[in-house]
């Protein structure tokens, strides 16, 4: 027998022997860790079999085949063993996990969002106008210094302008200090009657705990020929009882604003001591909620609108502030703080 011969005969015994070994850990392996490392060890692109089978090319072209041939039954044979193995142990795992569990116990119920605090009064102060007739309008976040503050009848030297504590992008370029600029662009662009709300971001630079850099405004703006103050006192306590409740007393002190003029503050009797007097409401009994006021003749000469025809009145409020009284919150912070704790009350 030629050298040749001697290396096939000894390469079949080293591939039964391989397969008697692989056979017995296969048997020992009790988890699917252990059998992920057999794979790796015997069937793995690395692993004892496939190195065994690379060597299959020292074999003479007539050992080859039977060699081969041996070698491709030991490895259909290990990986068919390999594949029940693993569906053994996975039936195995799986029952353990059922024992584990009491499929008798209620389910748990999963976690469902809702509408942020803020999301919620802004929604509930637009319904209540709308149901009165107005409409929603929208505008830019970035406004001009003409809509913002020119076409309100507050020119460049205006000290209201310090009242705003402006975001500036450039001279000309501001982040909106209210949402009034959307009341121009409307009236720019058609006739009376007009009846809008403007929700919206607002911005200015004020921060601590009744103040935030960034808050939320609703403006209204209601232009018609005879609109007097009586309307909008009349639309203004109409808001009140139906956000705050029938019963919450309402007074309107002079006020001043310089595009409306006469102008008004608005306060409730307090929602948290009713009147009595307490720290939130200054021991006033009463806690202003928004300013307004008749529309200035000289806002009406910015939109062409002519003061001998029409008349109309303005108002303006914080959903901040609605909702701290609405809820009996104390710091304006907490609506931004994202502390799950707070935001669960709202559900």
């Amino acid at each position: 027998m030629c050298p040749l011969d001697r290396i096939g005969q000894n390469m079949q015994e080293e591939l039964r022997q391989l397969e008697r070994r692989a056979k017995e850990e296969l048997r020992a392996v009790k988890d699917l860790a252990a059998l992920e490392q057999f794979r790796i060890k015997y069937l793995g692109k690395k692993g004892l079999l496939t190195s065994f089978m690379k060597r299959l090319g020292s074999l003479s072209p007539e050992e080859r085949p039977q060699v081969g041939k041996l070698a491709n039954s030991v490895k259909q044979g290990l990986t068919s063993l390999f594949s029940e193995t693993k569906k053994k142990l996975q039936e195995e795992e799986e029952s353990a996990r059922r024992s584990l569990v009491d499929i008798t116990l209620p389910g748990r119920r999963p976690l469902r969002g809702h509408l942020h605090p803020i999301t919620l009064i802004a929604t509930r102060v637009c319904e209540i106008f709308k149901n009165m007739g107005f409409r929603i309008a929208k505008g830019p976040d970035v406004e001009l210094d003409y809509y913002n503050f020119e076409a309100l009848n507050i020119p460049k030297d205006h000290p209201a302008r310090d009242m705003q504590d402006t975001f500036y992008i450039s001279e000309r370029v501001v982040l909106r200090t209210h949402t009034s600029p959307i009341q121009i662009r409307v009236m720019e662009s058609q006739r009376p009657p007009v009846a809008i709300i403007a929700p919206g971001k607002v911005y200015r630079r004020d921060s601590d705990v009744s103040h935030t850099p960034m808050f939320h405004q609703v403006e209204g703006l209601l232009v018609d020929r005879g609109v007097s103050f009586s309307d909008l006192k009349g639309t203004l306590i109409s808001f009140v009882h139906q956000m705050f409740g029938p019963e919450t007393g309402v007074r309107f002190r002079p006020s001043f604003f310089p595009f409306t003029e006469p102008s008004a503050e608005v306060d409730i009797r307090c929602v948290i001591c009713e009147g009595k007097g307490c720290r939130t409401c200054s021991e006033t009994g009463w806690l202003e909620i928004l300013g307004a006021g008749m529309v200035d003749p000289a806002v009406f000469g910015f939109v062409d609108y002519d003061p001998e025809q029409y008349s109309g009145f303005a108002f303006g409020m914080g959903i901040e502030r609605i909702a701290m009284l609405k809820y009996g919150i104390d710091d304006i912070q907490l609506f931004y703080r994202n502390d799950m704790r707070f935001l669960r009350q709202f559900e």
